[in-house]
């Protein structure tokens, strides 16, 4: 395990540090801190930098209220830069944007990844915007009981697939109801953070029912 005397800090006194959220992966911010800094972050459990402007210690949620609960600092090869993974309370960004990196510069057209959160926020952009021709902005102006209804029939056809022992067949059905879900959920104001989070709760408890059956033996 290192330690903040192991780091590399730049002729100011300064180290930067990628802090990326726990759960999405996604970046937040590109920040920077200093000796006093770090060492206030591995105290509170808390994201402290300074702040090159103010030139100031700033404790990331002091005044918003958008803490950053850290739960790992790592340093990259040279130990001259750092990625600091966060359990966040708010947005990440003083615009009041979830990420600070919201504004593309180049994006490719074949080599684009999937996410989960990118088809989200497009069902969220087809429902705020109603794109004519789209099947997703069909569902949405049929409203709830078309959306429930598509959800109920994607799930009998997952089941009918998975009976027959068709493995293609099963994948293609069970991504028709995943997307089915996240248009049920944008529809009902649901994010994929309250599921992750939800998951993640049973988790936890399921490890801990696994340790106290162990425990008993």
């Amino acid at each position: 395990m290192l330690t903040i005397e192991d780091l590399k800090f730049d002729e100011k006194g300064l180290i930067p540090a990628i802090v990326v959220d726990a759960k999405s992966r996604k970046v937040l911010t590109l920040a920077y801190m200093n000796r006093e800094s770090l060492a206030i972050s591995l105290e509170k459990g808390l994201t402290c930098f300074w702040s090159r402007s103010r030139q100031e210690l700033w404790l990331k949620g002091e005044t918003s209220g958008n803490y950053q609960h850290i739960v790992s600092i790592t340093a990259d090869c040279d130990r001259d830069a750092l990625v600091v993974l966060v359990e966040k309370d708010g947005p990440a960004c003083h615009l009041g944007t979830d990420s600070c990196f919201n504004d593309p510069l180049y994006i490719s057209e074949s080599r684009q990844d999937f996410t989960y959160q990118g088809l989200y926020e497009l069902l969220q952009g087809r429902k705020a915007e109603k794109k004519e021709g789209s099947y997703t902005t069909y569902l949405f102006e049929k409203g709830l009981d078309k959306i429930l209804k598509k959800v109920g029939e994607e799930s009998t056809e997952v089941i009918i697939a998975a009976k027959d022992q068709d493995k293609k067949e099963t994948i293609y059905e069970i991504a028709d109801l995943a997307y089915h879900v996240m248009v049920l959920m944008v529809e009902a104001g649901i994010s994929l953070e309250e599921i992750r989070n939800e998951l993640a709760g049973r988790h936890v408890i399921d490890h801990k029912v696994k340790q106290e059956k162990m425990t008993a033996k």
